[in-house]
């Protein structure tokens, strides 16, 4: 049996409002989203599950159109649905009355129940949210210490639980006491950072794209094989394209147009597709300021962070200024030998009390 684990597509997502790319990015989640379907179509898969968020909020009619026209397409592969925090269960969702092709199993109780799929032999588990916060550790309370256990009825079949959550206000997991239970793969969403808990035994799929500059990292789905018994679990890289956060060092020669220059060289060794926080460091000629806004206009650059500092000659300003209080400012710290602590008073105390003067 062969499976596909995807989580947290947000369709409908709009990242990074008011920057250029922002439509092409909500059509990017749509584009990865089909890439995923037209990949089943060509290599098959009998599962595909969807551990929550598949819509970034309550989806529209159109919407669930849409994918049901994809799911319609893959008819030999059972998709298994649940509702996340996002794309919670109101009581007017148009999750509840929308009527799905025949190969699409969507677990919207609000408690933990079981769909047996005879055709691939494998039992289904999972849950839906009806609300945007569950606080209760809720698939723990149903399988602690085997208080429920797997269903038996059909020996050796494969047991996937398809679940969502693992923070504190969005069912917290003991991760421990569930991979004791004894499912053969646990399928999660939520967690935007795909990570693999337990080789071949439980993973997040993570977001499919990311969908903001923390989002960083690689992300795509998971793939996965159930035979002889055992799962065998890899993830796949699919996202059109990634945030990355880079450092920019700064020294005392680096002028704007150098570091405009600089900043392109990166973004093309990087990925000129890609979206970037940018991060400038080290120690400037004091008397440069750099414009970030004209930097921010050099490509996909959703941030600048200035943390440089001013290259200060404190011996010249402390001459300088002998008797004032800059002066005595300056001679408060030691000259070598301060803490980094120190270091940060003094530069940031100086450059108020040199810009308050101006």
């Amino acid at each position: 049996m062969k499976f596909v684990h995807i989580a947290d597509v947000h369709l409908g997502a709009a990242p990074d409002v008011g920057y250029p790319w922002n439509e092409t990015r909500q059509q990017e989640i749509w584009d990865s989203f089909r890439r995923v379907i037209d990949g089943i179509k060509e290599e098959g898969a009998d599962l595909l599950l969807i551990s929550g968020d598949l819509f970034h909020g309550q989806p529209l009619v159109r919407e669930l159109k849409e994918v049901a026209y994809l799911f319609e397409g893959i008819p030999g592969t059972t998709v298994v649905l649940i509702a996340g925090n996002h794309d919670y269960l109101k009581a007017d969702s148009h999750y509840r009355t929308f009527a799905w092709p025949e190969n699409v199993i969507c677990l919207w109780e609000d408690h933990c129940v079981s769909r047996y799929i005879p055709h691939i032999y494998t039992y289904v588990y999972g849950m839906s949210y009806v609300n945007r916060e569950i606080l209760e550790p809720v698939y723990n309370q149903t399988y602690d210490d085997g208080a429920t256990l797997l269903e038996s009825e059909h020996a050796d079949a494969c047991h996937i639980l398809v679940a969502h959550g693992g923070d504190e206000k969005h069912i917290p997991i003991n991760m421990r006491k569930l991979a004791d239970v004894g499912f053969d793969y646990i399928a999660l969403g939520h967690i935007h950072k795909p990570q693999i808990l337990q080789e071949n035994a439980i993973a997040y799929a993570g977001v499919l794209e990311p969908l903001d500059k923390n989002d960083i990292g690689k992300h795509g789905y998971i793939k996965g094989v159930f035979e002889n018994g055992k799962i065998s679990a890899h993830f796949v890289e699919a996202a059109c394209r990634s945030y990355c956060h880079e450092e920019i060092q700064i020294d005392t020669a680096t002028t704007q147009l150098s570091l405009a220059d600089r900043i392109r060289e990166r973004m093309q060794a990087c990925g000129a597709d890609n979206i970037y926080k940018l991060t400038l460091t080290g120690y400037r000629d004091a008397d440069v300021t750099f414009a970030l806004p004209q930097l921010k206009t050099l490509g996909n650059i959703v941030e600048i962070v200035d943390e440089t500092q001013p290259d200060y000659d404190f011996d010249r300003l402390s001459e300088q200024y002998e008797g004032t209080l800059i002066g005595k400012f300056i001679d408060s710290f030691p000259k070598e030998g301060r803490t980094r602590v120190e270091s940060k008073a003094l530069y940031y105390g100086l450059q108020a009390m040199l810009e308050a003067k101006e």
